[in-house]
């Protein structure tokens, strides 16, 4: 009886990162039935990895045969690593979880900095978060400026904050 063990992808060295398991616990388990779906009809030559011509094949069965290898490759370049089942719960859970990319919250920083110094004194963050849009609480404020980088002139520098909100760390210069 042959083993039901998946075939090495080209290149062999390559595998797949392991990816975070907590991204299980994101959906529920109907969701993850559907993912498990799409990526089974994705995955066209059952290998246990979309690649390159598993979205070729995909793009034709919807009758798009004119997709440029530029396309593809880029939308393959979005996982940090070969696509298995749990990258591809990574990739997609990031994107119906709405995590917003490092510029777009530089962005949204800048809209408090119109000279564009690079911080924003953390008393008028406090005092716009309080009372503009979605109003934050003083212990939701307080929370956010343990983990900030703030000067002692009482500066945020958010471009630091931004690093840190979307990579987890502060970036060493």
């Amino acid at each position: 009886m042959a083993s039901r063990k998946t075939k090495k992808k080209e290149g062999g060295a390559k595998r797949a990162q392991r990816a975070s398991s907590n991204v299980f616990s994101n959906f529920e388990q109907s969701q993850i039935q559907e993912f498990k779906e799409a990526f089974t009809l994705i995955d066209q030559n059952r290998d246990g990895f979309i690649d390159k011509e598993d979205l070729k094949d995909i793009y034709a069965s919807l009758g798009k045969t004119n997709v440029k290898d530029e396309e593809l490759e880029s939308m393959l370049k979005e996982a940090t690593g070969p696509i298995n089942f749990t990258m591809f719960l990574n990739l997609f859970g990031a994107k119906l979880l709405g995590v917003d990319g490092e510029e777009t919250i530089l962005n949204a920083f800048k809209m408090f900095d119109p000279d564009g110094k690079g911080h924003i004194h953390k008393d008028y963050l406090k005092r716009m978060l309080m009372t503009q849009a979605d109003k934050f609480t003083a212990e939701e404020i307080d929370q956010m400026f343990k983990s900030s980088p703030i000067d002692a002139a009482g500066n945020l520098d958010y471009k630091s904050f931004c690093y840190t909100i979307t990579h987890g760390e502060e970036k060493e210069e």
